[in-house]
């Protein structure tokens, strides 16, 4: 069998996930321990971050055409790739969470709706709520002046209604 004919299905498991994926996020995970990785691997499990480590030839391959093409130039070393495919923060706020308190995993990049970001980007990203925590709090701000409103009209009621002494 040809190395051709087993790069293929690879490649293609990789554009099939590119092609759902609203971002993606590159980092360095030089050092981890196997504890950390399962702990990391697990939480973006759960988060619904697809997060793999491929050839990075095969991503270069799989990124042709696309945005995620932007990131290319990161494609060097140990690369673990974390694509956000319902919220697209996703991979950058789990990730960051360990960034932060282990040393041997960096960001290097990042894709999100087209835009890349840098390292720099990449962990402000990272500190952006998920989407419906941000939906939750437009709702709630918008509900509150109108909760306010209903309140002030049920006492301007009440205060007419109360019979004069």
């Amino acid at each position: 069998m040809a190395k051709v004919e087993l790069k293929a299905p690879v490649i293609d498991e990789i554009k099939e996930v590119v092609g759902r994926a609203s971002s993606a996020v590159l980092v360095d995970y030089r050092g981890l321990t196997v504890e950390q990785d399962t702990k990391l691997r697990k939480e973006l499990r759960e988060a619904g971050v697809v997060y793999k480590v491929y050839k990075n030839t095969f991503l270069k391959r799989a990124f042709e055409g696309t945005d995620f093409a932007q990131l290319d130039s990161h494609l060097d070393g140990p690369t673990a790739i974390a694509f956000g495919i319902d919220d697209a923060t996703a991979p950058a706020r789990v990730l960051a969470k360990y960034v932060d308190n282990i040393d041997a995993l960096t960001f290097k990049a990042g894709v999100v709706d087209g835009t890349y970001y840098d390292e720099a980007g990449v962990v402000t990203l990272s500190k952006i709520p998920s989407r419906d925590v941000l939906l939750s709090k437009f709702l709630g701000s918008i509900q509150s002046p109108i909760a306010n409103f209903a309140r002030v009209i049920k006492q301007i009621a009440e205060k007419d209604s109360t019979p004069a002494a």
